[in-house]
């Protein structure tokens, strides 16, 4: 694979991906699939899903597990309701995380990756640890598919992200970076935590967001790639200084502005064919 393809996130019936069609459409020749409900990942769809893609020149590089139930409404319902975190959904999701990991398999994707959700910062914490239990887990079954678990930044400090990876002791786990994750969320600079991070990022996001006016407390605002505060040519600049020559995987959240996300996209695309042409 040549040095930043370009890639698009990218959905069959579930997520905030782009159709597969517009993928191809858009001309990029990787994707990040949000994993599809659990009743269509079966053997027979995944066998249906390569053939598509193998006509239309398009390679998965991750699979991302999302579940029912999750919401994005503002931070303290992402606390309450995303990821492996959570109580209540815990157990089901950790089983369902597994589930994914083995379409993945069969999808021959060796990367699955997801919201992990907000992780306690007091390490004596009992969550702290349930939470450690549970990423171990799914680590290990990732392991015996062959694949690797990725992260993806936003609700975590860079710090508090890398003490976890190292708490957790496994081998296979590594990170999603999504810089404007850290802008939405209010945890931190993304350049600064890209370079914190660097040797542990595997695969990444380039999407743009605003800080909020209290950063942390309420959400940012996700905008347009190179109209927010990530600034786009010091993060390409970022990743090829960490040695990070995979996908460039452009996320896009407004699904229900199906031509307006093709179009924004579209203009990523462009955007991230200049930067690449700059920076070499």
């Amino acid at each position: 694979m040549d040095k930043w393809p370009i890639g698009v996130f990218a959905s069959i019936d579930a997520g905030l991906g782009v159709r597969l069609e517009v993928a191809h459409e858009l001309g990029v020749p990787t994707i990040h699939l949000h994993a599809p409900h659990r009743e269509t990942r079966t053997p027979e769809n995944a066998e249906k899903f390569l053939a598509r893609l193998d006509e239309l020149g398009i390679k998965i590089t991750v699979v991302f597990g999302g579940f029912e139930g999750e919401s994005y409404a503002d931070i303290p319902t992402v606390v309450r309701t995303v990821g492996l975190v959570p109580l209540e959904t815990r157990a089901a999701r950790t089983q369902e995380m597994k589930e994914i990991s083995d379409f993945a398999r069969l999808l021959g994707c060796d990367v699955v990756a997801l919201h992990l959700g907000f992780i306690p910062h007091d390490t004596s914490d009992p969550l702290y640890r349930d939470v450690l239990a549970v990423t171990r887990e799914v680590c290990d079954h990732a392991q015996a598919n062959g694949q690797n678990l990725h992260l993806e930044t936003g609700q975590e400090t860079a710090d508090g992200l890398l003490r976890f990876i190292e708490d957790v002791q496994r081998d296979n786990l590594f990170v999603n970076f999504d810089p404007a994750n850290m802008i939405l969320y209010g945890t931190g600079e993304p350049i600064a935590a890209l370079q914190q991070i660097g040797g542990r990022v595997r695969s990444i996001h380039c999407k743009d967001g605003k800080w909020a006016a209290n950063p942390g407390q309420e959400w940012g605002r996700e905008v347009p790639l190179g109209e927010g505060d990530v600034g786009m040519e010091n993060y390409l600049r970022t990743l090829d200084a960490i040695g990070y020559t995979g996908p460039l995987t452009i996320e896009r959240e407004i699904p229900q502005e199906p031509e307006r996300q093709k179009a924004e996209i579209g203009r990523a695309i462009r955007l991230l064919n200049e930067l690449k042409a700059k920076i070499g």
